[in-house]
């Protein structure tokens, strides 16, 4: 019998990875045995082979179908070597610009607005080269990114190329019938992850009168069109009391998740609010104050508190994130972050960056790696300063951080946020440091305090008993 793989898989290598393969609509690629890639590489019309387990296997999983000899897979389902390391995704901010000013803006180093953007000519190179380098899926930021003039024409060149928009970060404002639909015409379906601060707080927040409306107006336009959507929200002491009845308003429009994230201490936000930041005992507190409100609010949205907690109500579960792995799941060599390790960050000047929350961090340090404008990026995923800090692993911060090393914790947070271990430490280019956000966690016993807060629910991340501080 004759075999190909079906139109929505394609087989691929790359240096560090033997053998895996995309499937068309989602960003991340499944690692493969050896017997199922075998097994692939003859799925290709031309060889005859036997219906043992490994076929069938593929067969009921619908990677495969039989076929007549000579009918091949598809130019994009067919085997590609790559020679460089695998990086699946790029986080893309397509331009500087914005039509806000917002007050907390982690892209900034001062009040100046940021006016970069890339030309429509680097990005077709960028857009080929990553093709070539086996990058499957995009996420596209700003500023804000529907404000670069060819913004829709590079989402079809990517789809042109068989890779998708995975996520498409934006305030919402450019979002309006007509770019839904052209979004549709292309089968592109990213998650939406739009910017909303709260209920009577988000003209504030984004320096915008009549911002907080046109948002609602986005996001309930979006959802009514059958996009995701995922509203991340800021935290602060101004804001936070309106978070409970934002997650009602939003939970009603059909929004898929909301993300609250402690508006943390960059550049801009120390210059607009120096006094704006909860201190990690009000936001741990206030935090679980709302995660007990919401299990019994009847409320499904799922809920994701950055550096504390998701809630899935679905499951009635819920994972606390400074549990980032069970202790039987550790290894050292696992990524010091795993979302560095699979996703490239691109910044507006072309810059490469380990992680896009760091932009504003790095320009008030002076700290540059490579630059896209100056070399190609199989070049940098093949050998650079960028690639040495975006593969290091948690065995890498145990072995440079004695108190990280000694820790009884560490099999848990694996040595938490890398970002956030730099911003702390006090020292340029320490990525290190230790994250005090998870040392506080766990020293104080918050882990206990959430647990029993919380104790309807299933602990997805339970720890050993013998860990805990009480």
């Amino acid at each position: 019998m004759y075999f190909r793989i079906k139109e929505d898989y394609a087989l691929r290598s790359w240096k560090d990875v033997k053998y895996a393969f995309y499937v068309k609509y989602l960003p991340n690629p499944y690692p493969l045995t050896v017997k199922q890639a075998d097994v692939l590489l003859k799925c290709d019309g031309e060889h005859d082979m036997d219906l043992d387990d490994v076929v069938q296997e593929l067969l009921y999983k619908k990677i495969i179908a039989s076929c007549e000899k000579g009918e091949h897979p598809s130019s994009w389902s067919s085997f590609r070597k790559y020679e460089n390391i695998c990086f699946p995704r790029i986080n893309l901010t397509i331009t500087g610009k914005c039509n806000y000013n917002c007050l907390h803006c982690f892209n900034a180093a001062d009040n100046a607005p940021i006016m970069t953007e890339w030309s429509l000519e680097e990005l077709h190179r960028l857009l080929d080269e990553a093709e070539e380098c086996g990058v499957h899926a995009f996420t596209i930021t700003g500023g804000e990114p529907m404000l670069h003039k060819n913004f829709m024409n590079v989402v079809r060149e990517i789809y042109s190329r068989n890779m998708i928009v995975d996520e498409l970060n934006t305030n919402g404002f450019y979002i309006t019938q007509g770019i839904l639909d052209q979004f549709k015409e292309i089968g592109a379906y990213p998650q939406m992850k739009i910017s909303f601060d709260g209920i009577g707080y988000h003209d504030w927040m984004r320096n915008c009168k009549g911002a907080e409306q046109k948002t609602l107006d986005a996001i309930r336009l979006s959802v009514e069109n059958g996009f995701p959507v995922v509203v991340q929200s800021q935290a602060n002491r101004t804001n936070v009391d309106s978070l409970m009845d934002t997650a009602k308003r939003l939970n009603e429009m059909g929004v898929m998740g909301m993300r609250i994230i402690r508006t943390t201490e960059t550049p801009r936000w120390r210059n607009n609010a120096p006094e704006g930041t909860l201190s990690l005992e009000e936001y741990y507190s206030l935090m679980l104050d709302f995660c007990e409100k919401y299990i019994h609010s009847g409320m499904n949205m799922d809920i994701i508190v950055w550096l504390f907690i998701r809630l899935y109500p679905a499951q009635k579960s819920f994972r606390l994130v400074p549990v980032n792995r069970l202790e039987s799941e550790y290894r050292d060599g696992f990524p010091a972050c795993q979302g560095v390790r699979g996703m490239i960050a691109l910044n507006s000047d072309g810059e490469f960056q380990p992680c896009m929350q760091t932009s504003g961090i790095l320009k008030e340090h002076g700290i540059v790696y490579e630059n896209f404008h100056d070399t190609t990026l199989k070049a940098v995923l093949t050998e650079s300063h960028y690639l040495d800090i975006a593969c290091r692993t948690v065995g890498d911060v145990k072995n440079n951080n004695s108190k990280c090393g000694q820790c009884k914790y560490f099999r848990y947070c694996t040595g938490g946020c890398r970002v956030l271990g730099f911003l702390y430490s006090g020292e340029k280019e320490d990525s290190y440091g230790e994250d005090i956000t998870k040392c506080y966690f766990f020293e104080n016993g918050w882990y206990e305090k959430v647990c029993d807060a919380l104790k309807d629910w299933k602990n997805a991340g339970e720890i050993q008993s013998s860990f805990r501080t009480v």
